[in-house]
């Protein structure tokens, strides 16, 4: 049947399964107060290269909760436990107050192997105790089956075994995401989030660290050291020196981050303000496409022009997009909806998700085309999106007009206090609207600004540009600083799996079956179906389908 192939699917348990603690399925957010029906058995499968989760729920009370993994020896398997965020301002107009899980405090870190100060822990009304469970299947391994358990104690309950069956399937993914995306991310922000040195050997290393984690969830990381490498013109020439740029993107681009091999699919041609005229402008751009094509990384780099530009802004867009053509064909990425005003200076053109999906009512977008519409309009233009503020209301207040607040309401989101399935949905809505990348401008922005732990409420919206928390040794024990990643960040993988099971099926033949099964998750941007069993169903049935069709000579192999 379907379910036995699911990407995450779980039964209930006999009668006799334990009832303080057991599963509940990764697309629910565990909020105090509400404990949804806890499930005795953990079954998986999963793509070879991978990576999911599920969640396990110790109800309250309970006291000095512990757990132990063991088996699945042949997979890689991570235990965190889930933080909550105090949500003070709910996000627009659907969000709200109070407890939202959302920061994952590893019980082992991912990046500098430290134990952290994530158990035991008291499970309360107030803080139940959750914790998410990561399984993760080399694209090496060989298909078949895993089991393995984890075994919880607390000083007043009676110890719980929650099984955990893992099957690891034919078909695999690929390493480097099929999807391209560009997430922001600073080196400024991060040190100043963990309150070191910019300059220092460890900040440097713990950008490394945040840029490994972004890669390792499917992401690719624009902006990173932020500063343009050296520069000196002379002889009508710019002498670029690479060094310190190549030893910091280097391992992204040529892909040995990671022992899976994955890559960034793009990076940004950094500005310099040394270059002061026009032609020093043009001749570091041609230095640096050079760089690129030499290192083998030029089909990655694009030039970020100003970021949603105003009309007083245009001509300004246009002169940086003449000037990234003159260095050799750098494409201009362009935030904005068509503009007859910009001509054609977007090679990438990337409108804010909202002008892709029109609605009855009130717009948030000047000029709404949907994906095919700007094809015809825009041929041999890539094309992009990203989202904003404008999903679910800029301000902080959420706005009284009627007819403002439902056009400001269900979009795919990326923020803390919406449902799991509305932080997953962007990448099958790319899909299914047939988009070819993803900008989102920051994943450290509350960084520069105040304690994450504490609040991340910007623009209108909780998380809006802040993807994770600062690992401090002060916030989570061990000797080094290292990225929290969210809740939502493992929602945005699991969406771009979605993606890479759909973009597989359409390869391998199946492009109606793929079509069909994607508009059960996504109608629209802003028609998101929220239970979480439909999801369950919908990989499922990818997953079947892609045993059935998969040939070790076929694309994706």
């Amino acid at each position: 049947m379907g379910l036995a192939l699911a990407a995450l699917w779980l039964s209930v348990a006999c009668a006799g399964a334990p009832r303080w603690a057991g599963v509940v399925s990764s697309l629910v957010k565990v909020r105090p107060g509400v404990i949804p029906e806890l499930r005795g058995v953990a079954r998986l499968s999963l793509a070879r290269g991978e990576c999911q989760g599920f969640q396990v729920v110790a109800a309250p009370p309970a006291a000095g909760v512990n757990a132990k993994l063991y088996g699945l020896e042949s997979l890689a398997v991570r235990v965190y436990r889930e933080a909550y965020l105090d949500v003070r301002e709910p996000s627009g107009v659907e969000g709200a107050r109070g407890p939202w899980p959302d920061p994952l405090v590893p019980v082992t870190d991912a990046y500098e192997g430290e134990a952290r100060a994530a158990l035991p822990f008291d499970s309360t009304e107030a803080r139940p105790l959750v914790l998410y469970v990561e399984v993760c299947a080399d694209a090496r391994r060989a298909p078949g089956s895993a089991a393995g358990s984890l075994a919880l104690s607390a000083a007043d309950r009676p110890p719980v075994k929650v099984p955990i069956e893992v099957r690891v399937l034919r078909f695999a993914l690929p390493a480097t995401s099929s999807f391209p995306t560009s997430f922001g991310l600073s080196l400024y922000s991060v040190a100043r989030g963990h309150r070191l040195d910019s300059s220092s050997a460890e900040a440097r290393r713990l950008l490394r660290d945040y840029a490994t984690a972004l890669l390792a969830h499917r992401l690719s990381a624009y902006g990173m050291g932020m500063d343009a490498p050296p520069v000196r013109f002379e002889a009508g020439n710019a002498r670029v020196d690479f060094t310190d740029y190549d030893a910091e993107l280097g391992p992204f681009l040529d892909g040995t981050a990671l022992p899976s091999g994955a890559r960034f699919t793009t990076t940004d041609a950094r500005d310099t303000r040394a270059a002061v005229t026009d032609s020093e402008k043009v001749l570091y751009l041609r230095a640096v496409r050079a760089h690129h094509e030499q290192r083998g990384w030029l089909a990655r780099l694009f030039f970020y022009a100003k970021d949603e530009p105003r009309p007083a802004d245009f001509p300004l867009v246009l002169k940086q997009s003449a000037r990234a053509r003159a260095a050799g064909a750098i494409a201009a990425l362009v935030t904005s909806s068509p503009d007859e005003a910009l001509g054609s200076a977007a090679d990438i053109l990337c409108p804010n998700m909202t002008c892709f999906f029109p609605r009855a009512g009130a717009q948030t977008c000047r000029r709404v085309m949907t994906a095919d519409e700007l094809r015809r309009a825009l041929p041999g233009t890539a094309l992009w999106w990203y989202q904003s503020c404008t999903s679910h209301g800029c301000g902080p207040v959420p706005p009284a007009e009627e007819a403002w607040r439902r056009a400001t309401s269900g979009w795919a989101s990326y923020l803390v206090d919406v449902p799991a399935p509305r932080n997953r949905a962007m990448g099958p809505l790319a899909f299914l609207a047939g988009v070819e990348g993803e900008l989102y401008f920051d994943t450290v922005h509350a960084y520069g600004s105040r304690d994450a732990w504490e609040d991340v409420f910007e623009f209108g919206g909780n998380g809006d540009g802040t993807l994770f928390y600062p690992g401090t040794p002060a916030r989570v024990g061990g000797r080094t600083h290292v990225p929290i990643e969210s809740l939502r960040l493992k929602h945005i993988r699991d969406g771009l799996t979605d993606y890479e099971y759909l973009h597989l099926a359409d390869a391998l033949g199946a492009r109606p079956f793929a079509q069909a099964m994607a508009r059960r998750l996504a109608k629209s941007g802003y028609e998101v179906t929220l239970d979480a069993a439909e999801w369950e169903a919908v990989r499922g049935a990818l997953a079947d389908r892609l045993e059935a069709l998969w040939q070790p000579t076929k694309p994706g192999r």
